[in-house]
């Protein structure tokens, strides 16, 4: 028996997938608590970019059409976007100009 899809959870799916390249790859988990609704986007490793952003500012759009149509149906919506397994790889600090402290630090 297929799971009923909510109108948030159609929307940000409509949504997602009409940015990403990898449409087949989005996945949503729809969780209610006392706190109200959280949705949970998956979506493929390649298009995390597409998803947050400059600075993350298609991720704050994206929050807040869902938390827009969640007030439509009385309902406090959040979304939580998972990072891929492995995630964010660990950048290394550059050396100074001058050479000292070649030490390697991570972040």
């Amino acid at each position: 028996m297929a799971e009923k899809k909510t109108s948030d959870q159609e929307f940000l799916e409509y949504l997602i997938k009409a940015l990403v390249d990898n449409p087949e790859d989005v996945k949503i988990d729809r969780k209610v608590d006392e706190m109200g609704v959280l949705l949970s986007l998956k979506v493929n490793p390649e298009d995390m970019g597409q998803i947050i952003g400059k600075a993350g500012a298609t991720a704050r759009a994206i929050r807040n059409l869902v938390r827009i149509v969640g007030l439509k149906a009385h309902a406090r919506v959040n979304l939580k976007i998972e990072e891929p397994a492995g995630g964010r790889p660990t950048r290394e600090k550059r050396a100074p100009a001058g050479g000292e402290g070649l030490e390697e630090l991570k972040l």
